[in-house]
């Protein structure tokens, strides 16, 4: 079935928020949330993520170690996981609510149940962009203050942005967008349906039987209260 203009938009949002949850779910998984270059040994980078922090070199190749505490993370981290893996189960819930509101979708249902599937998915998505944002800019801002503490001296390392944060940004963003897109949808459908009132004022006349005066006939609107 061809979709119209307001599916167009619903399956461009739904894309978009596709694309979003996957970029999240590997912004969580990937060590490169920090790294860190030590000038004693250019050999050797260090990063780290949520889960585990990481050591490359080039002749022994990438070593990880997993955290062995949660307590014992810095509070961004905490908080960057707990709210990482709670954008995940609103984003992939956004994701099927969305795809069953879907115009496009053989899903034999009222249009305005339809209508309300997307905007519950849209503002669910909406929800998962901010739950992806946060902590990723959190833990960017956590790092930029360390990288610029005078009271820790020059010669030690700092940290610094790590590809993860970049794809967190991006994951949120197309979250995002997709939400907004799905919401814009739902008020498309909104304008589009009539209101009783509005069809009743516009319904034609109801013509009584064609009678016959000298010699000509014509049509005489019949009363509303006789009108079955």
């Amino acid at each position: 079935m061809a979709c119209s203009f307001r599916g167009g938009v619903q399956l461009g949002g739904l894309l978009l928020s596709i694309l979003g949850w996957v970029s999240s779910c590997v912004t969580t998984i990937l060590p490169q949330w920090k790294t860190l270059n030590l000038d004693l040994n250019e050999m050797e980078t260090w990063i780290s993520g949520l889960w585990e922090a990481c050591v490359s070199q080039e002749e022994a190749g990438t070593v990880c170690k997993a955290f062995e505490s949660f307590l014992s993370l810095p509070q961004e981290l905490q908080v960057a996981r707990i709210l990482m893996v709670a954008s995940h189960g609103l984003g992939l819930l956004g994701l099927l609510l969305s795809a069953c509101g879907l115009e496009c979708f053989q899903f034999h249902r009222p249009r305005v149940f339809k209508m309300r599937l997307c905007l519950l998915g849209g503002a669910l998505e909406a929800s998962a962009s901010a739950t992806t944002l946060f902590p990723v800019s959190w833990v960017a801002y956590a790092t930029f203050q360390d990288f610029w503490d005078d009271s820790i001296p020059e010669i030690v390392p700092r940290w610094e942005f790590g590809d993860a944060l970049f794809l967190g940004w991006a994951a949120g963003l197309f979250l995002a967008l997709g939400g907004l897109l799905l919401i814009i949808s739902a008020c498309l459908g909104n304008e589009g349906i009539s209101s009783p009132w509005t069809t009743a004022a516009t319904a034609p006349p109801v013509c009584a039987p064609i009678e016959e005066i000298d010699g000509s006939f014509h049509l005489t609107p019949r009363p509303e209260s006789q009108v079955i």
